[in-house]
């Protein structure tokens, strides 16, 4: 390669020489991560896998292959992959210990697996989560679902929408409804006489006069 530069360029030789090493480091990474999205794709299209699954193998391929890179860029750079690799697998080994010593953590981790198993529900389904029998509780549409929380996106009468994240072990203490399709509003009762209002107005053309 040296006798295809110009004299000028020789002195770069190492530089660009870095450089495409890790350019084809980057794009053989993007190649691959492609690659696995497409295997996981075909395996949902085939098996009818649940889209849970098919999010976190799509995650876990492209974490796998992006740190993967990195570890090889690092090493490119003079930084030694088993230094970087033993610093990180202690220091996964103390954050997996501190995340095991929660007993919530631990809970919301085991119920996403009874979820992901017993599926009472899917993503972009509306559920609400009923606080004591038929009394209305959390409710929105379900938008993601990760190992700890479920988040559901809520749309409020004034306007506007929100997300709420609520933990897995939440959903196996109360009662869930799911709606197929959106839910109806429901009009408000009247008031009668005995639950402390005011009878509506009979007969006459006169405007009803309000106070506060």
């Amino acid at each position: 390669m040296k006798a295809y530069l110009p004299p000028w360029l020789h002195a770069w030789l190492g530089e660009i020489n870095l450089v495409l090493q890790v350019l084809a480091i980057v794009v053989g990474a993007l190649a691959l991560r492609w690659l696995a999205r497409r295997l996981v794709n075909r395996l949902h299209r085939r098996y009818d896998l649940p889209i849970q699954i098919v999010v976190s193998a799509r995650r876990l391929s492209g974490f796998v292959i992006g740190f993967g890179a990195l570890l090889m860029i690092l090493e490119r750079f003079g930084v030694s992959g088993g230094v970087l690799w033993t610093a990180f697998t202690g220091f996964a080994a103390v954050a997996a210990v501190a995340f095991f010593a929660a007993w919530s953590v631990l809970t919301n981790i085991f119920c996403s697996l009874l979820l992901l198993l017993t599926r009472p529900f899917r993503l972009h389904d509306r559920i609400e989560l009923l606080e004591n029998g038929e009394r209305a509780g959390l409710a929105g549409r379900v938008v993601d679902m990760n190992l700890i929380f479920v988040t559901l996106e809520e749309t409020h009468p004034a306007g506007g929408e929100s997300l709420l994240r609520v933990p897995n072990s939440l959903f196996f203490q109360r009662a869930t409804r799911r709606w197929r399709g959106e839910p109806v509003p429901q009009p408000a009762a009247a008031r009668t006489p005995d639950d402390g209002g005011s009878p509506p107005p009979t007969g006459g053309g006169g405007a009803l006069t309000t106070f506060p």
